[in-house]
């Protein structure tokens, strides 16, 4: 899981992008995470992202909370995947 202050960071670096949701999953979400575990989250950003500008937010993120990010748009994700994704989904509040 995530403490609040990571939450904080996370909703701080992706406010810009205004996201409709934001959302952990994966082992860090299902909590059976190792300390080299990446953190995935899955954003609703309402609008498409430019790739780079989706890379730099992983980067961003990633430098500030220490922990390698695997970031997925809503409209990144394969269908196939959508279950198991959604089956360990832990919701971030996005900024207000």
């Amino acid at each position: 899981m995530l403490t609040a202050e990571q939450q904080r960071i996370i909703r701080e670096v992706l406010a810009p992008f205004a996201p409709l949701s934001i959302a952990l999953f994966g082992s860090r979400a299902r909590g059976d995470e190792r300390p080299e575990s990446d953190l995935d989250l899955l954003v609703d950003l309402g609008e498409p992202i430019d790739f780079l500008d989706l890379v730099g937010l992983e980067q961003s993120l990633s430098e500030r909370l220490g922990l390698r990010v695997d970031l997925v748009t809503e409209r990144a994700i394969d269908p196939k995947m959508r279950p198991f994704i959604q089956r360990d989904l832990v919701r971030i509040e996005a900024a207000a």
